[in-house]
């Protein structure tokens, strides 16, 4: 799973933004996008952090990077978001708590999910 700055960073510029060790990892296993990350790009647009619509940024890149778009159960992920306590933002509990529930790996610079969530990844 790709998180949200990830999905920017490959649409705006990935050879500049992306670290070679994350491409070629993006490169060489399925990738999964969530509802939680389509929904917090479109969320990012509507205040004027990103400047355009999610549904451009996840059409392109489920096209190039033959991304499967997810369909987890919302009762299920929210009751996971629950336990995780150590973030306040509503993105990155849904986020993670779907990595946590699908035992996924979870692309992400945050260093707050990745010294929370085990299977949060990149490279140091």
């Amino acid at each position: 799973m790709l998180d949200t700055h990830v999905m920017v960073w490959l649409y705006d510029d990935p050879e500049r933004l992306v670290p070679p060790a994350v491409r070629e990892r993006l490169n060489a296993e399925p990738l999964a996008l969530s509802p939680f990350v389509r929904l917090e790009l479109q969320y990012l647009h509507e205040v004027g952090r990103i400047s355009v619509p999610a549904s451009t940024i996840v059409d392109d890149l489920v096209s190039k990077l033959e991304m499967l778009l997810t369909d987890p159960p919302a009762a299920q992920i929210c009751q996971a978001a629950i336990a995780l306590d150590w973030t306040r933002d509503p993105f990155d509990r849904l986020i993670s708590a779907q990595a946590l529930t699908s035992a996924a790996t979870l692309v992400t610079k945050d260093r707050v999910i990745r010294s929370h969530l085990p299977s949060a990844w990149w490279p140091v």
